[in-house]
């Protein structure tokens, strides 16, 4: 990185700039992991928004986009630099996230396999709910089916039934 730029930060973002080195990502959760990704995301929107906002404002004094680009260099490097970190930082993040998706994922296959070996009669029987005992008995429980609302689902019914009457009355004009 730039040391001129790093220089250029303040005491915090440096240290934010500092937690998204590699020894340091390693030593952190993936909850840790989150909130820094957070944080760092946040500071590279502030200076993408900085950066944006003084670069539309420039051109209409500097005449075009061409020649306002090289007056706002400072914070478009910070948001780069913030840019760098966060792409860090989210792949530490994927990484931690697969990490835990796969020791769930051993945890679930070894708990069914202990299961399975136990066989039938270490099975502890769960007792019957009453949504268990009316799908033993061949009965359903009925699914209600919505749209979004009971309005919706009124207006929808409503406008079919203009369209049918609009029909009708055109086919009993015709006869």
């Amino acid at each position: 990185m730039n040391q001129g730029l790093l220089n250029s930060l303040t005491d915090t973002e440096r240290l934010l700039v500092a937690e998204t080195e590699r020894d340091a990502l390693k030593d952190l959760d993936e909850d840790e992991l989150l909130a820094l990704h957070d944080r760092v995301r946040r500071a590279r929107t502030k200076y993408l928004k900085n950066y944006r906002r003084a670069a539309s404002a420039a051109v209409g004094a500097a005449g075009g986009r061409g020649r306002s680009f090289p007056e706002n260099q400072r914070s478009r490097d910070k948001a780069e630099l913030f840019e760098l970190a966060l792409a860090k930082v989210s792949r530490e993040v994927a990484a931690a996230a697969r990490r835990s998706s796969m020791e769930l994922r051993s945890e679930r296959i070894e708990a069914a396999r202990q299961a399975k070996a136990a066989g039938p009669e270490m099975r502890v029987a769960e007792p019957q709910s009453a949504a268990t005992e009316t799908t033993t008995r061949g009965t359903r429980p009925r699914t209600v089916k919505t749209t979004g609302g009971l309005k919706k689902d009124a207006s929808t019914r409503a406008m079919g039934a203009r369209r049918q009457t609009k029909r009708d009355t055109r086919r009993a004009g015709a006869k």
